[in-house]
């Protein structure tokens, strides 16, 4: 089978890429870092035998799913797989944003998510079978200040993933929302000491924990799933949260804001 992974160049996305090559598929290799992109995939195909192709997008561009699906049907790539990863991450107040930013995240996580899945879930559907994953997140569930923009439409992918999933799954096709907690990656920005300490306090999981676990969930025909037992037990306690305790997190917090 053919799999297509965005933001396959660092991070979970270049994990996902690695572990869908250790099980045998081809891939289609999709990221706005362009030499990057030409090692991960020649690096692919050298350690796991993969058929790699690579698509140089920028996905926060408004035609960037359409050029990429287009790409596909012009190399007769039929996508069996699809991983919607790629993500931007920032930290602080709305009215500091630059709107370009506010911009560019709601393009990548609402528009083209979204697009992607509309144009790839049409010819998995036509074929009757096929894979969507979309990354969510736990942050989904709770309003958070300082990351506003980015719970929210966390929070769209993971209903709008579930919705379709009902939509799709009666002809082949599943979709799945993965909703992870922290996952160490450099997304957030964090020194590597903090990273560490994360990891030993279980507060976070490793990229490779998360994709194992997320595509084992996709193959099972799941519609949603959470990594990680301790974000079970912390997702009860955020959503019943007083606003009190919220707003005397985030003072401490501010120093951290960029």
């Amino acid at each position: 089978m053919k799999a297509l992974v965005t933001g396959a160049t660092s991070g979970i996305g270049l994990m996902y890429a690695r572990e869908l090559a250790r099980q045998g598929h081809d891939l289609v290799l999709v990221s706005n870092q362009a030499v990057e992109l030409l090692q991960v995939a020649e690096d692919l195909h050298y350690e796991f035998g993969a058929a790699t192709y690579v698509v140089y997008k920028d996905l926060t561009s408004p035609t960037a799913a359409q050029e990429v699906h287009d790409f596909c049907v012009e190399y007769q790539l039929d996508i069996d797989i699809l991983i919607n990863n790629a993500g931007v991450f920032y930290f602080n107040y709305l009215t500091r944003v630059p709107m370009e930013k506010i911009e560019r995240m709601l393009l990548l996580h609402v528009l083209n998510t979204t697009r992607m899945t509309r144009l790839f879930g049409a010819d998995m559907q036509a074929r009757g079978k096929g894979y969507i994953l979309n990354m969510s997140s736990l942050a989904a569930f709770v309003p958070m200040p300082g990351i506003q923009c980015y719970v929210a439409t966390k929070a769209y992918i993971d209903n709008f993933s579930r919705s379709v999933w009902y939509e799709l799954h009666p002809y082949g096709v599943n979709v799945l929302s993965v909703t992870p907690g922290a996952v160490d990656t450099g997304l957030y920005g964090l020194s590597m000491p903090l990273r560490k300490l994360a990891l030993r306090l279980h507060v976070s999981i490793t990229p490779e924990t998360l994709v194992k676990r997320a595509l084992k969930a996709l193959f099972k025909g799941k519609k949603q799933t959470m990594p990680g037992l301790l974000n079970h037990l912390y997702l009860p306690f955020v959503k019943h949260c007083p606003d009190w305790l919220i707003r005397l997190i985030f003072k401490h917090i501010d120093k951290y804001m960029k």
